[in-house]
């Protein structure tokens, strides 16, 4: 495995955990089902999955984005600065992704209208993206 993809993938890893933690704490404590919309695909597989193999599907997801993120501030030599905007770039869309989820899914979500439910999201996935350059940098330095 090349230094970038093991760098993207453990950037990920880490980056991806804390979204899920955090997103799962603030479920616990306001019982808004954000945790549960960030894990669920129940739309395209009704069966029911355990949290685990839920929780790597939305790993899979934060490496693959990282991995990318990781090619791009490479690549293209980014600064502290770019690597932030391009790491706003690349979870804006993940953000916007809580519509679809709540629509589509099957489970009880959060309503489309729940505007906590909804900053709370917005701001899980703001820590993300705060999170990708800072991880991209440390573990640059470090790997």
């Amino acid at each position: 495995m090349s230094k970038s993809i093991w760098r993207g993938f453990l950037t990920g890893v880490i980056s991806g955990t804390v979204l899920g933690l955090f997103l799962k704490f603030i479920q616990f404590i306001t019982e808004l089902k954000v945790y549960t919309l960030l894990l669920n695909i129940d739309f395209l597989y009704n069966k029911h999955l355990p949290e685990t193999l839920e929780f790597s599907l939305h790993l899979i997801v934060s490496i693959f984005i990282s991995v990318v993120y990781f090619y791009f501030c490479e690549k293209l030599n980014l600064h502290l600065r770019q690597q932030f905007v391009l790491s706003f770039v690349f979870t804006t869309p993940t953000v916007l992704l809580y519509f679809p989820l709540s629509i589509f899914s099957i489970k009880e979500t959060p309503a489309l209208s729940n505007g906590l439910a909804i900053l709370w999201w917005i701001i899980g996935h703001f820590l993300y993206a705060l999170l990708l350059p800072l991880m991209f940098n440390q573990i640059k330095q470090r790997f």
